[in-house]
């Protein structure tokens, strides 16, 4: 599978679980292929509506990003969706 194929298909897969949840802002973060296991590892980050407030203080320099960040295993075979796990930043201050 070629990694735009793999891409699309995690962007679809996110915004399709969370579209209860009016996100925005879906975008590509990082994108790694696994040899040993055949899978890409795909991180997509996006906003949710209650995501604004903590913007504002983080524009404000007094909290953390509003995004929230998943990565999605993809198989290189078909490109089913393996799992989906939420990935944490750290901040530095």
């Amino acid at each position: 599978m070629h990694v735009k194929l793999a891409v699309e298909s995690a962007k679809k897969y996110v915004a399709d679980l969370f579209a209860e949840e009016e996100i925005t802002n879906v975008g590509l973060e990082e994108v790694k292929f696994d040899d040993s296991l055949d899978r890409w590892n795909i991180t997509i980050g996006f906003s949710r509506p209650w995501d604004q407030k903590i913007a504002l203080t983080t524009a404000l320099g007094k909290g953390q990003s509003g995004r929230s960040y998943k990565v999605l295993q993809i198989a290189d075979t078909d490109g089913r969706v393996l799992s989906l796990k939420d990935r944490f930043l750290r901040y530095q201050n």
